[in-house]
This record gives structure tokens, sequence and C-alpha cells, in this order.
């Protein structure tokens, strides 16, 4: 299958370092084309092979789309680039500049904005809750796999994405329908809050017990 990350920033290279090590093939595709190159080189030396786009070329062949990019340019994006019948995860959380918060929630979510946005699109809210820095140690927190909750209304993209984040090492959970989230992008900033202000630091990730 092939994957196309949009963004090379920290998250786009941390799943591209996740899903690069995968079956699938692995597109990365940024405005900052020389950074995805520098990107694609790194990882290159750990063994990690993914391959470099525009945009524009990236959504067109790949059959997933990662959003990887600040929630606050995907409408741009949106109305440059043709998302139609494509799974489209959105990766974002809707963030105040100054971190306190989130500027969407209560009666909607950025996944459900960015539905509007790409109405033919099949939307998939996952990974927002991991932080970057938990890909470069991996997935594995002592015996227990990096939850990744994944919502969606299509219950085959929803399929699609869970058995993609279980092959790259995600204890993928079905969090629901796209209304959830409003639950899941509060969840992220939890635990950047609990990871920044609280000081606890980037090596954590938010999960469920259950016995």
């Amino acid at each position: 299958m092939n994957i196309a990350i949009i963004g090379s920033g920290n998250i786009g290279s941390g799943l591209a370092r996740t899903f690069g090590a995968t079956s699938h093939g692995i597109v990365v595709a940024s405005r900052d084309i020389e950074g995805a190159r520098s990107l694609a080189e790194k990882l290159d030396k750990d063994g990690i092979r993914v391959q470099v786009s525009d945009i524009a070329t990236a959504v067109k062949n790949a059959e997933i789309i990662m959003l990887a990019i600040p929630y606050g340019a995907v409408n741009e994006l949106a109305s440059a680039v043709d998302f139609s019948d494509k799974v489209v995860i959105d990766v974002t959380n809707p963030l105040k500049e100054d971190f306190s918060g989130i500027t969407v929630g209560f009666d909607s979510s950025a996944a459900e904005e960015i539905q509007k946005l790409m109405p033919n699109a099949k939307v998939v809210k996952a990974f927002n809750t991991v932080f970057a820095q938990v890909y470069d140690q991996g997935l594995d927190f002592n015996g227990r796999a990096v939850p990744a909750f994944v919502a969606a209304d299509d219950e085959g993209a929803k399929a699609t994405v869970m058995a993609v984040a279980k092959e790259a090492g995600f204890d993928a959970v079905d969090a629901g329908g796209l209304i959830n989230a409003r639950y899941i992008e509060p969840l992220a900033y939890l635990n950047i809050y609990f990871g920044y202000m609280a000081g606890q630091g980037t090596q954590i990730a938010p999960a469920w017990l259950a016995r």
C-alpha cells in the first residue's frame, strides 16, 4: 500500500521512521522539499527507505495520506490538492498558538472540520496523541504497545488504518465514529500538558487499563 506523509517536521519524521520500517511504500511530501530530502537521507542511513515527492504527486499516487502538518495549514492544502476517494489520516491537533488550549471543541473537532474541507475523502483521526519523541525510541513501553485511537465514519477506512497501525507496532484501538475526535483531541492536549507543563517529559502516552 502506498502511504504519503505530508510534512517533514518532527511528527512527519517520526511517522516516516515508524511506517518506513513496514512493508508499505512511504513517500514524504512537503513544501520544504529540501527538508524532506534531508529526512530521507537520514532515514536511509538507518536502513529505512522512503521516497520524496511534491505534495500533489504524492497524494495522487497514494491510497493513504497522513496529515503531519499544523491544523491551520490544512485549509490551504485542501484548496490546492484533490483528496477525493483517499483515506486521509488527520494527525493534527488544533492547538492555540501559546499552547494554552485547543481552538476547536465541544460541538466539532479538527477532524470533522477537515472532513468538511475534503468532503469526498475518507477522514480518519489517528496518531495525534503520540509525541514525536516517542517514535525515536520506539512504540514499546515495557512490553506494552503505544495505543493509536482510531476514529472514522467509514468503517472500511478505519479498518485499513487499524491494520497498518498494528503492522507498525501500535495497539490500534477502535474509537468509534469521527465525532469522537472531539474527545481524542482534548486527550492529546492533556498529554501535552503532562509532558511539558507538568514536567513528565515526552516519553509518555495515554492508555486505558483493563482487567
